[in-house]
């Protein structure tokens, strides 16, 4: 079974109190059942509400101040959750993308929490989260093309050894590290405050490993709490 071991700095304790996170690895089986990942998505556009689950509202508020500790400004650019929460409650639905990346951003939805899902094969050494220096390097799509971006130095960012995976926490994923139902090796993050039961983080990272086993079954799964030092 694939080994990874994600690493948070203590720099992050200080932006967020109690931050907690399920990190989940995962050793693909061919792909069989693709169409769970779009009926999750279609489920979960259907049952959303502004004001569900319980903890959405609070949970997506203590988001934006965390946002607003490292410098970013949370109503342009949003947590990964309230962003695609938001375009649900207002346009109905989701398009689908890609099974694998349907189903996490269908566990995003119903949970009101950042889920990101990583192509761990293309990672350069451990995935860890820090606060950037400003000398870190980030790849993204700008005009059809892919171009290197330097972060802000304070941010909250993922990065391996070669540069920044997810800019802002969460709030935008690099294009080495993509993940599709294609990859072998992947790894889901499901990210939380304590606005959130650590029993709801628990269900959300559940739900997720149901959905990719019933996708391919015969896959291997791997679950484990992380939390701030």
């Amino acid at each position: 079974m694939l080994t990874v071991c994600p690493s948070i700095h203590p720099a992050i304790t200080a932006l967020a109190p109690g931050f907690r996170a399920l990190s989940i690895v995962v050793e693909a089986a061919p792909l069989r059942h693709a169409e769970v990942g779009a009926e999750a998505l279609k489920a979960a556009c259907e049952g959303i509400s502004a004001d569900s689950p319980a903890w959405a509202e609070a949970h997506l508020a203590a988001w934006g101040e965390v946002f607003k500790a490292f410098g970013a400004k949370p109503k342009r650019t949003p947590c990964s959750a309230e962003a695609l929460r938001k375009r649900v409650l207002r346009d109905g639905a989701l398009s689908a993308i890609d099974p694998v990346v349907d189903l996490y951003n269908a566990v995003s939805i119903k949970y009101a929490i950042p889920v990101g899902g990583e192509n761990i094969a293309a990672y350069i050494g451990t995935p860890r989260l820090m606060v950037a220096d400003g000398s870190e390097s980030f790849d993204t799509i700008k005009e059809g093309e892919v171009v290197l971006e330097t972060v802000d130095a304070g941010e909250a960012i993922w990065r391996d050894d070669k540069g920044v995976t997810c800019r802002r926490w969460n709030w935008r994923q690099g294009v080495r590290t993509r993940l599709d139902s294609s990859a072998r090796q992947m790894w889901f993050i499901l990210e939380s405050l304590p606005a959130m039961p650590l029993d709801a983080l628990h269900a959300a990272g559940d739900e997720l490993i149901d959905g990719l086993q019933r996708m391919m079954p015969g896959a291997k799964i791997e679950k484990q709490l992380l939390n701030a030092l």
